[in-house]
């Protein structure tokens, strides 16, 4: 086959044309249901979820107050890629999203490459909300004084990972009670559950019980799941109203100073939780087949669901950091804890009801978005064509639900919870990142049928430089020691935790030793916590810096340095060069504004994540092209054509 094979495109005639086949080919239409009005409930249904209920509180509590311009500034990033998805969506009102946008704008590999990133946004989301979910359905059967043992409520990563942790810092001289909430639950669970010889059996079976119910809901039909969403849609937005309602009462405006305690640094921190918080919304997009009137109706509902659901993020921020300090919040479930901090249990009662509501609503949307995905990829050849069955009497993809069950089942069982949101994360963003480029490439292409939404122009020839040299300004003139110390690879210092929780047995003793020589009030206490002792200097940073250097250990175990330092930066470099690149490109193709700001700050809230998450994304795609050019490459629809 031919190089230029891989690029092969779909026109939209060609789309069109072939889901008015579906019933001479084999298929069956799907059901067409849905209205704007219930498009923004499924919107709002799949953001307002983990966001308010979890990631809300640690957000808070690195960016303080402030923290709204975070969710403000996630927001209109989501806003640019949904101005995309919304142009696409009326050019191409079908089941796929960003997979079949990308057939459309770039060619069969890049929307292959896209449509297996999606199946790990969809399937790696629906772990985290089932995990989410299974967090607060147990602290609510605990609250009514039913307990279930750890083992049973947690994933075998967080218990394994957990246990060693605390069997460090106890190696340290900490008690078990002085361990974190979290450290004793994975303490206890890894070491009461049951075992075959080395393997423990730690399992989160309410994630999976949720997960079997979602799934059998979204197997029984749109006109179902709709009426299910639209119901816990208005049952959560009426407890979050009020919240805002009680809490506004509770507010103490001194808690707002300082309104930004750590700096920009610590807004954007949370950049991974807030961003995880509105993806969902490309969700509604995989439902086109399922509108009464797509071309319409998507867009208004995206739009609407952003700017709902904004609106209630920075108010319950507000409320929250009012309520009380801050540094409080960095607690899994933040709205239950102010109120019951407040004494007003009756409050953090109906908070958990509703969270446990909300989550199953998220984990509803995402649960519809898969099948779509894999039955549009079915229809190309992609995938096996049992994929793109739809029941003939529910009108749903059900081979696909029914696998979309399997697949997000089972690592539910074991995967932890930062890795998975992490991982959801990049993939979305990954998405966002190439629809804004389809319509980028596709603005100035004459041949292209255009559907009733088309996103407002605005040149970006001179915007993007512009703010490229006042960003490069204010790094270098307001942050100059972070941006000569990104640049020269600065050696950094470990935090207290991480350099306690790396020792063995002899290099604690030794670090033990020559902490309890070091002149503190640390020393007067009967029992010495070796990380707290550690932990006390890091307020000072110079201080901090000169204990370490003293510390009794290899400096491997002290400081990152070298490339184990630059490679957590890999991600922030690309980010840097891909930008330069658009800035040269808007200024000479007079690139339409919207979509390539929708582009760059996707690509940097990418940048922001883990390294580590770049790397399993990149293992991710690199199973994806192996089973592109194993199977799907020659099973393509296109490829049949051809020959």
């Amino acid at each position: 086959m031919a190089f230029s094979s891989l690029f092969r495109k779909k026109t939209v005639e060609d789309i069109l044309r072939q889901v008015e086949k579906n019933e001479t080919d084999g298929h069956n239409t799907l059901g067409r249901y849905l209205t704007a009005r219930d498009l923004t409930a499924f919107g709002i249904a799949a953001i307002v979820g983990a966001g308010i209920f979890s990631t809300i509180g640690k957000a808070s509590s690195d960016g303080g107050p402030a923290v709204i311009f975070l969710f403000i500034f996630t927001a209109l990033a989501c806003s640019f890629a949904a101005f995309a998805y919304a142009e696409f969506a009326s050019m191409v009102p079908v089941s796929g999203s960003a997979y079949t946008y990308s057939y459309v704008a770039f060619g069969e590999l890049i929307a292959w490459i896209i449509g297996w990133a999606l199946i790990m946004e969809y399937a790696i989301g629906n772990v985290t909300v089932a995990i989410s979910w299974s967090d607060y359905f147990t602290g609510l059967l605990e609250s009514g004084g039913i307990h279930l043992p750890q083992w049973v409520q947690m994933d075998y990563l967080s218990a394994s990972n957990g246990f060693n942790d605390a069997t460090a810092l106890m190696q340290g001289g900490k008690s078990f009670e002085n361990l974190s909430s979290g450290m004793q639950a994975a303490y206890v669970a890894w070491t009461t559950s049951p075992s075959i010889g080395s393997f423990h059996f730690v399992a989160d079976l309410p994630a999976l019980f949720i997960i079997i119910l979602i799934t059998t809901l979204v197997y029984r039909g749109m006109k179902e799941s709709r009426n299910a969403s639209n119901m816990m849609v208005i049952v959560k937005l009426s407890i979050i109203l009020l919240v805002i309602a009680v809490g506004v009462f509770y507010v103490d405006t001194e808690n707002w100073t300082p309104f930004a305690p750590n700096g920009v640094s610590g807004v954007l921190k949370g950049v991974s939780a807030v961003f995880f918080a509105y993806i969902g919304f490309d969700a509604i997009s995989t439902t086109a087949e399922e509108c009464k009137n797509p071309q319409r109706d998507l867009p208004r509902g995206m739009m609407w669901a952003i700017i709902i659901c904004t609106i209630l993020y920075v108010i319950i921020a507000l409320v929250l950091t009012g309520m009380v300090n801050y540094s409080e919040l960095n607690v899994g479930d933040p709205l239950a804890f102010v109120f019951h901090k407040l004494d007003l249990k009756w409050m953090s009662g109906i908070i958990a009801v509703s969270a446990v509501i909300a989550m199953a609503s998220v984990l509803l949307v995402f649960q519809m978005g898969q099948p779509r995905i894999w039955m549009s990829m079915s229809r190309d050849g992609l995938l096996p064509k049992r994929f793109s069955k739809v029941h003939p009497k529910f009108k749903t993809p059900s081979y696909a639900t029914i696998v979309t069950g399997f697949v997000v089942a089972i690592p539910a069982l074991f995967l932890n919870l930062t890795i998975v949101t992490d991982l959801c994360s990049i993939g979305t963003l990954f998405a966002f990142v190439l629809v804004c480029a389809g319509v980028l490439v596709l603005q100035d292409k004459p041949n292209i049928p255009r559907g009733k939404f088309k996103t407002p122009y605005v040149n970006s020839k001179y915007v993007v430089p512009f703010m490229l040299i006042a960003g490069l300004y204010y790094a270098f003139a307001y942050n100059n020691k972070a941006t000569t110390d990104f640049i020269t690879n600065e050696t950094q210092i470990f935090k207290a935790t991480d350099i306690i929780t790396s020792l063995n047995k002899e290099e604690t003793k030794k670090v033990y030793d020559y902490l309890v020589g070091i002149e503190t009030k640390k020393n007067t206490i009967e029992v010495l916590d070796l990380e707290n002792l550690l932990s006390q200097y890091q307020q000072d940073d110079a201080k901090y810096a000169s204990v370490v250097a003293g510390l009794p250990i290899d400096n491997k175990l002290k400081y990152e340095s070298g490339f184990s330092l630059f490679k957590h930066k890999i991600p922030m470099w690309i980010f840097l060069i891909t930008l330069v690149v658009l800035t040269f490109w808007s200024f000479r193709k007079n690139l339409s504004l919207i979509p390539l700001l929708g582009l760059v700050s996707c690509l940097y809230m990418m940048a922001e994540l883990s390294v580590w998450n770049w790397i399993y994304f990149t293992i991710w795609l690199l199973i994806g092209l192996t089973i592109y050019f194993g199977f799907s490459r020659k099973n393509s629809k296109l490829n049949l054509m051809e020959s």
